[in-house]
């Protein structure tokens, strides 16, 4: 058995498949992990919208200050799980930065995720509900129950979440996987090809003549 693992082991092909189910169960573990870690099922998300952005100088685009205290479009935001009573509430800049589902479903049943600051709590009856407010926006949000929030914005990351975002759509899913499928072919293809040529090439021996005494 142990001869045949080694046997195994030492073709390029299964050597690929295991580093391949290696990655795939660090990414997803790591994942996981966040989400327990942050006690919330979206751990981490990309800014899709301006309604958080504060334009400086030429506009608000994430690469001339990215590193003001402002969300820019195609911002990693990590997220962390939050009981409402941790929740800041208070106009900008100090209020805490909040992600909570729409009141309403989309067309698909799914919910939108919205991105803004707690300016306000209100308590009506049982029922406590957060006021939020884009930053960039004229004015507040509707009253939202508590219950949809998600979760606070622990940490921001300048830039990364537009990976994320092009994978939103078709095209940018389609660069992604030819990105990793060249990737492969450089990591693994082509040393085997290379190998595989080297090992099938003859070769040659030149003896030379012996001398004779």
């Amino acid at each position: 058995m142990a001869s045949r693992l080694k046997q195994l082991w030492n073709k390029e092909y299964f050597q690929t498949i295991i580093t391949i189910v290696l990655v795939l169960v660090i990414v997803f573990g790591f994942w996981y992990g966040l989400q327990f870690a942050l006690n919330t099922q979206y751990p981490a998300l990309a800014v899709a919208s301006g309604s958080m952005c504060v334009p400086y100088g030429q506009g608000c685009d994430g690469w001339t200050h990215p590193f003001e205290r402002t969300l820019h479009v195609g911002d990693l935001i990590i997220v962390q799980g939050v009981s409402v009573e941790e929740i800041h509430a208070a106009p900008k800049p100090d209020g805490n930065i909040i992600v909570y589902r729409s009141t309403t479903k989309n067309a698909d049943g799914t919910y939108t995720l919205i991105v803004h600051r707690a300016i306000e709590k209100r308590v009506v009856g049982s029922i406590t509900y957060i006021i939020t407010q884009g930053d960039a926006n004229s004015g507040p949000d509707q009253p939202v129950p508590a219950s949809n929030v998600i979760g606070k914005v622990v940490m921001r990351i300048p830039w990364v979440g537009h990976l994320a975002l092009l994978m939103r759509n078709s095209s940018g899913i389609l660069i992604i996987l030819a990105i990793i499928i060249l990737l492969i072919i450089i990591e693994f293809i082509l040393p085997m090809l290379t190998k595989g040529k080297t090992e099938t090439e003859p070769t040659i021996t030149v003896e030379k003549d012996k001398a004779e005494t």
